[in-house]
């Protein structure tokens, strides 16, 4: 028998003003979407912005439906997007921000294990990893430095 220990680096920034201005702006455009979410059911609002290599910022926001589980997330939604507009440009930076009408956000709200998975199918493509910023409404902001900080021993192609 073999122990193998599993570690997640992570940078912690106390203030939006501390992360690189480039992030800054995604945070900022992460906000702004999250407020247009379509939340009516869960009243948890999610919005998420992406740089892409060739300076394009893709957005996306969760998308609520009666018919549970129907909707969709705020990351899956911009993925493919990015996906369907740009194919063959790889996603350098996610900003992540979570709000919720019921109570106050204040510790970072990392990705869904399903938007896990498929922002893992992105960058195990794209074959460089991609930095994520996420956060609650305030507070403190969680830095990775890959997808993989996130989805250690991930399920992907090389299993099928």
């Amino acid at each position: 028998m073999k122990k193998l220990e599993i570690t997640t680096p992570i940078t912690i920034f106390d203030l939006v003003d501390e992360l690189p201005n480039e992030v800054q702006m995604l945070m900022n455009e992460a906000v702004k979407i999250r407020k247009t979410a379509y939340a009516p059911y869960s009243k948890f609002h999610v919005g998420t912005a992406f740089l892409l290599e060739n300076n394009e910022v893709i957005t996306g926001n969760n998308q609520e439906n009666a018919a549970y589980p129907s909707g969709m997330c705020a990351e899956r939604v911009a993925v493919w997007q990015a996906a369907s507009r740009f194919p063959n440009v790889k996603i350098k930076i996610i900003a992540i921000t979570a709000s919720s009408k019921e109570n106050p956000v204040t510790k970072p709200v990392a990705p869904c294990g399903g938007c896990r998975q498929a922002l893992s199918e992105y960058e195990i493509k794209q074959e460089e990893d991609i930095e994520i910023y996420f956060m609650g409404e305030t507070g403190q902001i969680i830095k990775t430095d890959s997808l993989h900080d996130l989805l250690p021993l991930a399920f992907d192609k090389s299993f099928l």
